[in-house]
């Protein structure tokens, strides 16, 4: 199914640390001339609004609800399509999804053609973060069987939102249209 084609979202933009940051420690020479201070040693996520199991949870979010997204049958209704994906995305963006699969036009192919589509995701990056949402670019790969097999992969902008210690996905668009 296509996302729903809709205005972008209000981009979100990096959120000024809630603390001051501090200064990465001062790399001193070891005997062999080589930094004694590695990557390792910092700790990016005091630059950030969140934590790293907060980021792990929210792209969890993202990356199992990408691959609902990707998958579907032709004799599933859209209540039953946006089912699997209830408990993480918001009741506004079920709406709009169940919608969107629920085109007639789109429907009716997918009907024609049988088609069965089993959906995977990974994430490709982090397009941008406020201090309560993240917005990632995952890679949505389709293997659709039916009267036209074919093999698909789309690129998508899904953001997440914190609501009280629980993610879940507000919106879902083309990466190259929006969630800039």
């Amino acid at each position: 199914a296509k996302p729903p084609q809709r205005p972008p979202a209000a981009a979100s933009s990096p959120a000024a640390p809630s603390s001051p940051a501090t200064p990465a420690p001062t790399p001193t020479p070891t005997q062999t001339g080589r930094s004694s201070t590695t990557s390792s040693q910092v700790n990016i996520y005091q630059w950030l609004p969140f934590t790293e199991p907060q980021l792990a949870k929210a792209s969890g979010v993202a990356t199992e609800f990408a691959a609902d997204y990707g998958t579907f049958s032709y004799h599933e209704s859209a209540t039953a399509y946006t089912a699997r994906m209830q408990s993480l995305i918001t009741s506004e963006l079920a709406q709009v999804i169940g919608r969107a699969y629920a085109t007639p036009g789109v429907a009716k192919i997918r009907t024609q053609q049988k088609q069965v589509s089993t959906g995977s995701a990974v994430i490709d990056s982090l397009r941008a973060f406020g201090s309560s949402s993240l917005t990632f670019v995952v890679t949505i790969h389709q293997k659709i069987t039916g009267t036209s097999p074919s093999r698909q992969s789309t690129q998508y902008a899904v953001t997440v939102t914190d609501s009280n210690g629980g993610w879940q996905v507000t919106d879902i668009e083309l990466a190259s249209s929006g969630n800039q």
